[in-house]
């Protein structure tokens, strides 16, 4: 009965690695462009959370709420200082700023408040044995997933049901033909960070109540699992980033239940390699339009 916990334990954990994966999809969908200072987007949505709750005594849904706005801004802002200018430079050039946005964040971080870790309050949320079937299932991972999922369905809502979802589609398929069909493709691509980057803030604030420990540098491994995630399900493909990061999260779980928990992240990056070498497309790949 316990591959059963464990495998609502990895599904909840795919969850939060979805969520971020969601971002690197999206951005990349646009304007071709691996952003990753994304997971670092992540961690500062975990620190405004854990402050939201710590220090403001919110509950869980207005930090979240809060976190997800200011790390839409902060998502914004950093396309138009950071990217914006390279819009038609070589790709290499918007990677390796990319990197160093990244490790801005990082650095000022630990600059602004130091390098030691916090702790979410043990409280924030219920913690209780739910029985389901004859089988015991932590409440919180179940929670966990509930809002993930929800953040999820009104993610395809945006992309699917409104203007600025269909703004976004018409530039990833053809950015000039948008551009004269009247498409503000700059607002476009800030409002496609923005989504991207409240996803990750809350995805940070669901990492930390679940978690509880949360540091400055905690952005780079959930961030590199999240684009091995995007991978898998094929970069550029909004439910393929859904299924690569739920699945990544299972096979994590898998492995920790085999008794191999000290391997859990470095199957992440065997499956990325595996991917890369016999389905570098990921498993939608077949539906991504690339423009060459």
């Amino acid at each position: 009965m316990e591959i059963i916990q464990q495998l609502v334990n990895g599904i909840s954990l795919g969850s939060i690695y979805a969520l971020i994966a969601l971002g690197y999809t999206m951005v990349y969908g646009i304007v071709k462009l691996i952003n990753f200072a994304h997971g670092d987007v992540f961690m500062v949505g975990a620190f405004i959370g854990f402050f939201a709750i710590a220090k403001f005594h919110l509950g869980f849904f207005p930090a979240l709420i809060l976190s997800m706005v200011i790390c839409a801004i902060l998502g914004v802002v950093i396309e138009r200082i950071a990217y914006k200018p390279l819009r038609n430079a070589t790709r290499i050039a918007a990677l390796i700023t990319a990197i160093g946005v990244s490790l801005l964040i990082e650095y000022g971080t630990i600059y602004l408040r130091g390098a030691q870790p916090e702790a979410y309050p043990s409280n924030v949320l219920p913690e209780k044995a739910l029985k389901i079937f004859g089988v015991e299932i932590n409440s919180q991972s179940l929670f966990i997933l509930l809002v993930s999922v929800i953040l999820m369905v009104i993610l395809q809502f945006i992309v699917h049901k409104t203007k600025t979802g269909k703004a976004m589609r018409a530039v990833s398929e053809d950015m000039d033909a948008a551009r004269l069909m009247g498409i503000n493709v700059d607002n476009t691509i800030s409002a496609t960070f923005a989504i991207g980057s409240a996803l990750a803030g809350a995805a940070g604030v669901i990492f930390g109540v679940y978690y509880t420990k949360i540091e400055p540098l905690m952005g780079i491994i959930p961030g590199l699992k999240a684009f091995v995630a995007a991978v898998l399900g094929g970069i550029g493909h909004i439910p393929g980033a859904m299924v690569g990061g739920l699945l990544l999260g299972v096979i994590e779980a898998l492995v920790s239940a085999l008794g191999y928990s000290l391997w859990r992240d470095a199957v992440a990056f065997v499956v990325l390699i595996l991917i890369l070498i016999f389905l570098p497309s990921g498993l939608f790949g077949k539906n991504i339009r690339e423009k060459v």
